[in-house]
This record gives C-alpha cells, sequence and structure tokens, in this order.
C-alpha cells in the first residue's frame, strides 16, 4: 500500500513520543559536548593555570569515550530489546547523567578523566538503540526517516546548547571553577526529562492516550497486527544469527565509515576555529552554534525526502538508497574548507565565514545521512531486533570514532607548526566518506530483502 492510499492517523499521539526522544538525545549530546569546549583550558600549560595536556591527550580521552560507548551499544541494544525501550532508554539517562556529574571531580589527570567519561559513554551507548526501537514501535515506515530526522536533530540542538552554555560557564564561573560547574549543570538537567518520560511514555499497544486509529495506522505497513501486550517486540535474538544477514552488515558498514565524521565535528571543531582563524573561546561561541543549528534543517529535511519520493510511489528501500545518494553528494563540497579558510586570500573574517559555511553544509549532510541511515534498520528488520542492530551499527559507527579521533589528535600534533595541513587532511576524510559507505551499502543490498526468519 502506497503512503497516498493510507488512512489518517485522526490524532497525534506518536509525535508526543517523538518529542521525548527529541530531549532525550538533546540532553545526551548537550552532556557529551562539553568537552570539545574545554579542550583549550584541559591543553593550556599548568603554569597557566590549565592542564598541560597534548592534543594527543585529548584525543585520547576523546577515542576512550568514544570506544567504550561503541563496545556498550551492542550491550545496549541487545539489553533494550529483551527489557523494552521505557525502562531501557531511562537508565540510560541516568547512568550517563551521573558519571557526566563526575567529571567535575577527578581533578586533572587524563587518566582519571578517560576512565570517568568511559563510564559516561556506558550510559549515553543506549540513547540511540532505545530511539531508533521506539520509532520503530510508534511510526509506520513512511514516517519513520522524519521521526528519527526530529529526534536525530536533538543532537545538533544539544551541541547548539553547549556552544553557548560551556564557554559563558567558563567566563562567568572563572576557568578554575567553571570546567566544573559545566560538567555538574549539564549532567543533573536531564533528570528533569525522567519525569516526563515515566508520565507520558508508553508502547502503543499500552498506551492509553492512543486513540484505535492512530494503533492502526502506526501498524499499517504490517500483515499481521502485533500481540496486544506488546511482548512480542521484547524477544532475545541471537547476535551470532544477525551477523549472518547481509543487511546488518550493510549497517554496519554505513555506521563505521560516516559516524567518526561527525565525532570530528563535534570534537574538533573548536579546535579548528581557534588555530585556524585565532578566534577566543567567546567568538568560537556563534559559529559553532550555527553550524549546529544549520545541521538541524539538515535532519529534520534528509528525514522528509524518502517521504516524498514514498508519496509518489516509489518503494521504500529504492527511496531511502535514492534519498541516501543524493545526499552523500553534498559532503564532497568540505573539500573545499581549507580553500576558503585561507586567510591569506579571503582575510580573516571572509574566511572564517566561508570556511564555517561549508563546514554546513557537511554537517548537514551528515545529519541528513544519518536520519536515513537509521532508518534502514526498521526497515528491514523485525521490531524485536531493530535495537540489537542499532547497537552493532553504533558500535561500528563507535569504532570509526575512535579511529578519526587519534587521526585527529596525532596530525595535530604533528603538525602543531601549521595545524591548517593537518585539519586538510581530515576534512578529506569528511568528503569522501559518505559514497564509499553508499557504495558498500549497495553492494551487499542491492534491493530491498526484510528479514523474516528471525
Amino acid at each position: 500500500m502506497h503512503a497516498e492510499s493510507a488512512p489518517a492517523a485522526k490524532s497525534n499521539y506518536r509525535w508526543v513520543i517523538c518529542g521525548l526522544l527529541f530531549f532525550a538525545t538533546t540532553f545526551n549530546y548537550l552532556d557529551r559536548q562539553v568537552i570539545s569546549y574545554l579542550k583549550e583550558f584541559f591543553c593550556t600549560p599548568v603554569e597557566q593555570g590549565g592542564f598541560g595536556w597534548t592534543n594527543s591527550d585529548f584525543g585520547h580521552l576523546t577515542a576512550a569515550f568514544t570506544g567504550f560507548y561503541a563496545g556498550m551499544t551492542i550491550l545496549a541494544g541487545w539489553v533494550i530489546d529483551k527489557i523494552g525501550t521505557k525502562v531501557g532508554l531511562a537508565l540510560s539517562l541516568i547512568t550517563w547523567s551521573l558519571f557526566g556529574i563526575a567529571n567535575a571531580f577527578v581533578g586533572r589527570l587524563v587518566v582519571m578523566h578517560m576512565l570517568v567519561r568511559s563510564a559516561f559513554g556506558i550510559g549515553e551507548a543506549g540513547n540511540f538503540p532505545a530511539s531508533i526501537k521506539t520509532v520503530a514501535e510508534w511510526f509506520p515506515k513512511r514516517e519513520r526517516a522524519l521521526a528519527t530526522g526530529i529526534f536525530n536533530s536533538g543532537s545538533n540542538f544539544g551541541a547548539m546548547v553547549a556552544a553557548l552554555f560551556v564557554p559563558w560557564c567558563m567566563i562567568h564561573f572563572g576557568d578554575q571553577q567553571g570546567w566544573k560547574m559545566a560538567f555538574i549543570l549539564t549532567g543533573a538537567v536531564g533528570f528533569l526529562w525522567l519525569i516526563f518520560w515515566f508520565w507520558l511514555y508508553e508502547t502503543p499497544a499500552r498506551q492509553k492516550r492512543l486513540s484505535k486509529a492512530e494503533f492502526d495506522y502506526i501498524h499499517i505497513d504490517e500483515e499481521v497486527q502485533p500481540a496486544g501486550n506488546g511482548v512480542a517486540d521484547k524477544a532475545k535474538v541471537p547476535w551470532g544469527k544477525l551477523l549472518g544477514y547481509r543487511q546488518t552488515w550493510a549497517f554496519f558498514w554505513g555506521k563505521f565509515l560516516t559516524d567518526g565524521v561527525w565525532w570530528f565535528y563535534l570534537f574538533w571543531l573548536p579546535d579548528y576555529l581557534k588555530k585556524q582563524f585565532g578566534m577566543t573561546k567567546k567568538e568560537v561561541m556563534l559559529p559553532t552554534f550555527i553550524v549546529y543549528g544549520v545541521a538541524i534543517i539538515g535532519s529534520v529535511y534528509g528525514g522528509s525526502i524518502p517521504m516524498t519520493l514514498i508519496k509518489k510511489g516509489m518503494q521504500v528501500y529504492k527511496a531511502r538508497m535514492t534519498a541516501m545518494l543524493i545526499i552523500a553528494v553534498f559532503p564532497l563540497t568540505v573539500l573545499a574548507t581549507q580553500y576558503f579558510g585561507n586567510v591569506n586570500r579571503f582575510g580573516n573574517m571572509w574566511a572564517s565565514i566561508l570556511a564555517v559555511a561549508v563546514i554546513c553544509i557537511g554537517a548537514a549532510a551528515h545529519q541528513a545521512w544519518s536520519a536515513n541511515l537509521f532508518t534502514t534498520v526498521s526497515d528491514m528488520f523485525p521490531k524485536k531486533a531493530v535495537a540489537s542492530v542499532t547497537g552493532i551499527g553504533a558500535m561500528a559507527g563507535g569504532i570509526g570514532g575512535v579511529l578519526v579521533q587519534l587521526l585527529a589528535g596525532a596530525l595535530t600534533d604533528a603538525y602543531k607548526a601549521n595545524p591548517q595541513t593537518a585539519y586538510l587532511f581530515m576534512f578529506i576524510v569528511c568528503a569522501l566518506s559518505y559514497l564509499t559507505a553508499w557504495g558498500i551499502m549497495k553492494a551487499l543490498v542491492p534491493r530491498h530483502k526484510p528479514i523474516t526468519d528471525l
């Protein structure tokens, strides 16, 4: 059945659920993003009041977080498939919020920050497996990319808030107290979300606020209606069996090759702006705010592209892959970042504006890509396996993120006297990752073949 013949939902409670996921992801990325705005302080010599870290030290910190995040996503996905989304996402937020706060009390030793940030990553690992599973439970296939794009834009909104809030903390409280307050306040605010989550969330089969018409609309793509108590979606799916599907590996490689790009934008963009254009911590606030703000547009609009194609009669998987191919072309513009960022050619002000504009395109393209990539899982796998497969892919993305963090740290140390060269190499990686990933995904799954034997 095509979208144009689908019955009206008559109510929109599913979008309330999408809003809850948006704010969970906002707090997830707000807490995650704190350290990128503390890098300058961490890498300031001890005699000048900082921690005296090297760029590689910072790279090791972000890599440790990313590594634990990656390793735990596969377990988090399996656990969430077992215990359900309501408890799973709540436990994740509680864990990452507590360890986010704990980061304020570990002093200046790199190893201590690595340990606490790794535990923080364990908590954060549950956000996307739980959210993608929730979208699969609450939305028909034709709306899943849009819903994913909307909640995924919370990652950008959280980064935007961090871009303003963390530098403000450092300026308002001073460096010695500001870095601690940044961790404490961003970690504490997530607990407010729990109140609304437990008040408003249940699976569709148990949600009393959901109309029968909307329930039927949510399941319009399914030949058989789900069981009345929703227990069928909490089944154990063996990882070994999931790894036997080409569809799993398509998602694996899609995440592995592209997630690291977003980690790079998150953790290294402030450093790039400071080194390339000599910006202060206060001056960095606006351009980073703009980059993540534009990325929101990419996330939401990118998620709507397949829905438009589906409404015109295109099959779901073909629409998804067509949209992702179009999106994968746009990051190629990032190849021009260092050309436009040449201060000698354009002057400092215009060079920074042009470079940020190009990075905006890359960031928006990533979020559009991500919204669709996540949705390929629920397109191909039954709901009971969605969180597990998402966890496998998130692990792959985290591994890619670790490699990117280590590469960025090594390059910026190797080219300390000429950081423009280090960032040129990084932007080349960012530009070429998406088309490479799309080609591998298409080769592994050339046409839609849903999994029916789990």
